[in-house]
């Protein structure tokens, strides 16, 4: 087993990693960026390193940094939870070729082949598992979209090669689309996944998100442990995951089990995995009648890592999935047969995000958590990292918690779920807990018949509304209270440490010119506390770039939500006509069109390419 394994992750994933090591004897160490310095995986952690700013690029994402931080650590293995780093080949294959530190993961050579969906796709195909129908190669003009059309008719799915949840994916409802969506798709796959290829599949118009887990040894083992049903989703970004599947027969379940655990075989998969695929739903069949084997059912693609929802796996089948992870990545081999895995209850996963659902699901712009008691009882488990008192750290992904809920039948638990979402106290940061609430008094989801649409095309929005409005709690500002930082160099037993303390709307430590602290100085240290230690002794703060500020007077095309600009449209002086599009704006791993309600004269154009804005920001001044 290893003696100590680095983190390259954050939040509850970050925590959840560290508790499972924990509970095998394993030392942990963490990593974290300069918005992160407060953070609770970094309090959890053993130790911690400072690996960059806020912006992900430059902390989270940077190989070379979190390598290092390994190295330093001693770390003698790297887990990269989900997000970031954890389905990039290239990563994986360095940390495989870094002496004295293992990959707690699949193989790079797996990653790449099943990571990237044209080759998974080939893959599946020739192990016997259904594919959608589509190609399989990249495709690289209009007239090829066209020719698909005409074949497999409208409308056509275009997919970045390496993407995931609905990024790089486009649709294609008519020809005259086709170039637009080519081009945007090509240009999300570059930007998140530095891979511009894209294929086309048909698009499937009710369909229902099953995936399977997977766990597999080096030893020539592979499991699955049941399926996970993701469907409720908005933009292809899950909101509620539950298992089983409320809408599968036995026989159906057994057949894209054994897809799912054939396919993993058939590409020499080992460690933690998802098959995730597409089922066909039948909108005229009774809640009560379920989908049986002759439903279709396609492969979508493979998650190359731990899921966010592998906690509702772990609720049904008793198995810590994390720790096989690791245990795996030891050389362990699995020790529990396929009939051994049995689905006992059933049981739900509620993304707590920090969005207003009733606004287009923004996600907030900041806060701090005044309150925060989560619920518990018997079947309730919370994943979190976050603590009363912190400050919400909006550079990165909205979520900050989940909800799992278990309970003997899908009746019980959506009752214990209910009672757990209403003991949630959370206030100071906006949440998706109301609409939570709401979903489970929702026919359509209590039948279990929604699919992946049904929150962007049926939900009416004045039900989000109206459950906001009731259950709903507002963003609080966090405390803007002056902020002192101070570096100072202590020694504890013979050993040097860079330490950064921050005080808070108290005088500042006074210090003699070599940095120590002068008289007085322990007591005031000892009053503020220190907010945690860097290897390289940077400080922590904000990062992230602004737009520029407007002067022009006018009209103002302002930022609905905090992002990142992608392209930007127009110049000074350019006509622009209502609903033209001005900018595009990235903010949730989606692109938003930016566009202008009326037409004028561009003044003054405040943003450019690649810069980083925050709700309220103007972005175009128009005449």
């Amino acid at each position: 087993m290893f003696r100590k394994v680095l983190v390259a992750n954050r939040g509850e994933i970050a925590v959840r990693v560290m508790r499972a090591c924990e509970e095998l004897g394993v030392r942990t160490v963490a990593v974290y960026s300069e918005a992160d310095s407060n953070s609770g995986h970094v309090r959890y952690a053993d130790e911690a390193y400072n690996v960059g700013p806020a912006r992900a690029a430059d902390s989270y994402l940077d190989q070379e940094a979190i390598i290092e931080a390994a190295q330093k650590a001693d770390a003698d293995a790297i887990h990269p939870g989900y997000g970031f780093l954890a389905e990039n080949a290239d990563f994986a294959e360095k940390v495989e070729n870094t002496e004295g530190i293992k990959w707690i993961g699949p193989s790079s050579d797996s990653m790449r082949l099943l990571g990237e969906k044209t080759s998974a796709r080939k893959t599946m195909r020739e192990a016997g598992v259904p594919i959608v129908p589509g190609g399989t190669d990249p495709v690289d003009s209009t007239e090829e979209i066209k020719e698909f059309g005409d074949e497999h008719g409208y409308p056509v799915a275009i997919k970045a090669e390496g993407g995931g949840g609905g990024k790089g994916m486009k649709i294609v409802r008519g020809p005259e689309e086709a170039e637009d969506e080519l081009e945007s798709a090509k240009r999300e796959g570059e930007a998140y996944f530095d891979n511009a290829n894209v294929y086309l599949e048909r698009y499937l118009e009710n369909p229902r998100h099953v995936e399977v887990q997977i766990l597999a040894d080096e030893h020539g083992n592979v499991r699955h442990l049941g399926e996970r049903d993701c469907s409720l989703q908005r933009r292809h970004q899950k909101v509620i995951e539950e298992g089983p599947s409320p809408a599968l027969s036995d026989e159906l379940r057994e057949e894209i089990g054994e897809a799912a655990r054939q396919g993993a075989d058939a590409a020499g998969y080992y460690n933690a995995g998802t098959f995730e695929f597409l089922v066909e739903e039948d909108p005229d069949r009774d809640p009560h009648d379920l989908l049986g084997p002759d439903t279709n059912f396609y492969f979508l693609e493979v998650n190359t890592r731990i899921q966010v929802e592998h906690t509702v796996t772990e609720e049904l089948t008793d198995i810590d999935i994390v720790k096989w992870q690791i245990r795996v990545a030891a050389g362990e081999e699995l020790t529990f047969e396929q009939d051994d895995v049995e689905l006992e209850g059933h049981a739900f996963e509620f993304r707590i995000n920090a969005e207003n659902a009733a606004n287009d699901f923004a996600p907030a712009t900041g806060g701090s958590l005044q309150t925060y008691d989560p619920p518990g009882g018997i079947g309730v488990r919370m994943d979190d990292a976050l603590r009363q008192g912190d400050e919400l750290v909006t550079d990165y992904d909205s979520m900050i918690a989940k909800l799992i809920v278990h309970g003997a039948d899908r009746e019980e638990a959506v009752a214990r779920s209910a009672r757990a979402l209403r003991e949630y106290d959370l206030e100071g940061v906006v949440t998706i807990i109301p609409f939570h609430r709401l979903m489970l008094t929702d026919e359509t989801f209590l039948e279990g018949k929604h699919t992946t649409k049904y929150l962007d095309e049926q939900l009416e929005d004045e039900r989000i509304e109206e459950a906001q409005g009731k259950w709903g709690t507002e963003t609080v500002e966090a405390d803007d209270a002056e902020v002192t930082e101070r570096e100072f160099i202590v020694e504890v037993n013979g050993k040097r440490f860079d330490v950064n303390l921050e005080e808070r709307g108290a005088h500042p430590i006074p210090v003699g010119g070599d940095g120590a602290v002068q008289a007085g100085g322990a007591g005031a240290a000892g009053a503020a506390g220190a907010s945690g230690a860097s290897a390289d002794g940077s400080s922590g703060g904000s990062g992230g770039g602004s737009s520029a500020a407007a002067s022009a007077d006018g009209e103002q095309v302002t930022a609905e939500m905090q992002g990142t600009i992608l392209e930007v449209n127009v110049d000074e002086g350019d006509e622009v006509s209502p609903g033209d599009v001005v900018c595009v704006l990235e903010a949730m791993k989606m692109e938003n069109d930016v566009t202008v309600d009326r037409g004028g004269t561009v003044t003054q154009v405040a943003v450019g390419e690649g810069d980083s804005v925050d709700m309220g920001d103007v972005l175009i001044v128009l005449e």
